[in-house]
């Protein structure tokens, strides 16, 4: 697969430019998740000398980048950035599966199942797509019930096939990214971490639950669903946490296949928006709800799965798949939404501190991004890129 290698922020882009920070200097990452891995491997790789920090270590299941797999796709309506950026993404993915010999991208496709004849979310990206030779196929409903006989369609006007997305395995993927970080000569530490005093608007030092003191140069607080409550002053009132319901049900025995090989789905209501990821190693058949939840502390909250929200989800996954009304929950995750007011990602320092950096806001659709802002991350701190603005919206919530 031909993916492009566009970068999302050339150097004469508009944006918030960052004074470049010297190759050498000490830089801490706190935060092992998709984003913080990203950028502390691509940090090191512009030689800088980076220490990166993780509470329960990197895919663990407190975090938004747990649980076995993330949906890739670059469909984003409108939205051109966005787009370009999974790209870049995708190109990245592909480039450190083979760099690393280990399979993470399940290039599987993407099915959008479509109600009406327009859909500006799949539809306003065809063209982006176009231009990146990575065309979408359209199925009639006749087209789609002939070649996904398990899927009920009477409901729907018609579908969009992207075959050049899919699934990442997620907590797999934080780990190899980890590795890699630890063997190109990072270094890591276990333990929960906390800003000290701000003085000469500058963070002078972080405290770990180790005992430890750790100085630097430059920090960056990449801790997903955390963001909020560590800097509540800054990031309170724009930072949510919420509780995201994923189920794993049970095929049935003679239509495994069937359910295995089909692609990952998204099931475009306008409300709900469940997703699906069938066939990863064979867990089952995945199923998410992408409605915003409950507000949910990703430290202290239950993993429990809501009875009501899974009714409602049983109900819809009976309707669209009939051959699962009566499927068996084989299992439940609850994945924290690290939510920002508008859904676009945060990457900017703290208004009274130029060298702490917050790097969060991935709302659900992050994780797939991981390497290309991980990429345009270190590009930003070493002077090669402004901070696009799409990443400083939050500033009008504050």
């Amino acid at each position: 697969m031909a993916i492009n290698t566009f970068s999302p922020s050339p150097a004469n882009a508009s944006g918030k430019k960052v004074e470049p920070l010297p190759k050498g200097s000490k830089v801490v990452v706190i935060g092992a998740g998709a984003f913080g891995g990203w950028t502390s491997l691509f940090l090191l790789r512009q030689h800088y000398n980076v220490t990166l920090i993780d509470a329960w270590g990197p895919g663990n299941s407190r975090s938004s980048s747990g649980d076995e797999t993330r949906v890739i796709r670059s469909t984003y309506g409108s939205n051109e950035f966005y787009f370009n950026l999974n790209v870049r993404a995708l190109a990245l993915w592909n480039e450190h599966e083979q760099r690393w010999n280990k399979r993470l991208f399940q290039n599987k496709g993407v099915l959008w199942l479509c109600y009406t004849e327009k859909t500006p979310l799949v539809d306003d990206s065809i063209p982006f797509a176009e231009k990146h030779s990575m065309a979408y196929e359209k199925l009639s409903i006749q087209e789609l019930s002939k070649r996904y006989p398990i899927l009920n369609t009477e409901d729907l006007h018609h579908a969009y096939f992207d075959p050049f997305g899919g699934c990442l395995r997620a907590r797999e993927a934080c780990q190899a990214v980890h590795k890699a970080f630890l063997e190109e000569g990072g270094d890591y530490i276990q333990a929960y971490a906390t800003p000290g005093k701000i003085e000469n608007n500058k963070l002078t030092s972080i405290k770990l639950s180790n005992g430890q003191t750790l100085k630097a140069d430059l920090f960056i607080f990449a801790c997903g669903s955390w963001l909020g409550t560590i800097f509540q002053e800054v990031l309170g009132n724009t930072i949510s946490c919420t509780r995201q319901e994923v189920y794993y049900f049970g095929v049935p025995q003679d239509q495994a296949p069937a359910y295995e090989k089909f692609p990952v789905w998204v099931d475009v209501d306008g409300k709900d928006f469940y997703y699906g990821i069938p066939g990863n190693t064979y867990r089952g058949f995945k199923v998410g709800v992408d409605e915003r939840g409950a507000n949910f502390h990703p430290t202290t909250g239950e993993r429990m799965a809501d009875t009501q929200v899974l009714a409602k989800a049983r109900k819809f996954i009976g309707h669209r798949f009939p051959g699962l009304s009566h499927a068996p929950l084989l299992e439940n995750r609850v994945c924290p939404y690290e939510n920002s007011p508008d859904g676009n990602f945060i990457f900017d320092h703290h208004p009274e501190a130029d060298n702490l950096f917050f790097l969060g806001g991935g709302s659900g659709h992050g994780f797939k991004h991981g390497p290309a802002l991980g990429e345009l991350v270190s590009g930003i701190i070493s002077g090669l890129y402004p901070i696009p603005e799409h990443f400083l919206t939050w500033q009008k919530t504050v």
